[in-house]
This record gives C-alpha cells, structure tokens and sequence, in this order.
C-alpha cells in the first residue's frame, strides 16, 4: 500500500510540475517577428481603386501562430490560390508560397519596413528583361489594407502594376 500511495504521489507531483511547465513556456512562434504580419490576418472583401468589390481574401493563423493561410477567391473570375506566410528561422525573414488554379506559382522573401510588408521574388528571365515580383501590404489608419503587387527591374525600377487592391474587414 505504500509503494502505491508513494508512487501515486510522485505521479501526481510529476504531472502537476509538466503541467505548470508548459503553461509557463511560450509557444516556439509567439514572438514580436512572427507578429508582424497580423495586420493581415481576418477576413476581407477586396476592392479595386474605383472601389469595385473584386474578391474575398480570408487569413488564418494555423500551427500555434507558426503559418498564415490565405485564401483568396476572384469576384471578377474563377480565379482562387492559397498562400503560406511564415518566418523562416534560418535567415530571420517573412517567406511566401503562392499557389492558384491556373498553376502558376510565386515564392517570395522579405521583411516588414517602415510599418509595411515587403516580399520579393528572386530574379526571373522575362521574355525582354530580367525581373522580380515585389508585394507590398501597408495597413491603413482606417482599419484597411492596401497590398500592391509590382513587376520591377534589377535596378529596382517599376516596370508594371500587376495588382492593386484595398482591403476593408468583414463586420
């Protein structure tokens, strides 16, 4: 009978110390870089300039806080994609993988400056010039979200806007 009441005691002392212990230790993500992209996260309606509603974007969090999904679908066509968001640890940058139904993909890297998020691709051979992929987020004071996708030059130079959009929260 003792053994089983020290052996009980020691199980419950043991779970209750495991139990604290990870109370106590914060989640591998949950830091101030991993955070910076939470202006992006919710659900939106997205507008064009003219304020045309031309699509609706939904961002998760997932995995502790580790990856942001996005979900976009098209209100102007069938287009829909999925990105992954997340700090790669090695380099201490912001990735994305983007994905659609037509097959096309983009990977990207950056970082947050100046209160904006700024991914960029590596360069690419384009049929005239050589360029990048360059998607920047800024949070507006009113609550929105302007991403603008440009097409620039090796020399930093905007050759296109491929994509303007605003993004104002669901209620």
């Amino acid at each position: 009978m003792t053994r089983i009441l020290t052996f009980l005691t020691l199980s419950i002392g043991l779970f209750l110390v495991q139990s604290i212990d990870a109370q106590t230790k914060k989640a591998p993500c949950d830091t101030q870089k991993h955070k910076e992209f939470d202006f992006w996260e919710g659900s939106w309606n997205v507008y064009d300039t003219k304020g045309t509603l031309i699509g609706e974007n939904n961002l998760i969090k997932m995995h502790s806080g580790c990856v942001m999904q996005e979900n976009w679908v098209s209100k102007a066509g069938p287009s829909r994609g999925t990105s992954y968001n997340y700090v790669d640890l090695k380099d201490n940058t912001w990735n994305q993988v983007w994905v659609d139904n037509s097959g096309f993909s983009l990977v990207m890297k950056g970082n947050l400056i100046d209160g904006k998020m700024v991914l960029k691709s590596k360069l690419l051979k384009g049929k005239q010039a050589e360029y990048y992929n360059r998607i920047t987020w800024t949070p507006n004071k009113d609550g929105s979200v302007t991403q603008v996708w440009e097409v620039v030059s090796d020399q930093d130079k905007v050759l296109q806007e491929a994509f303007r959009g605003i993004y104002k929260k669901k209620n």
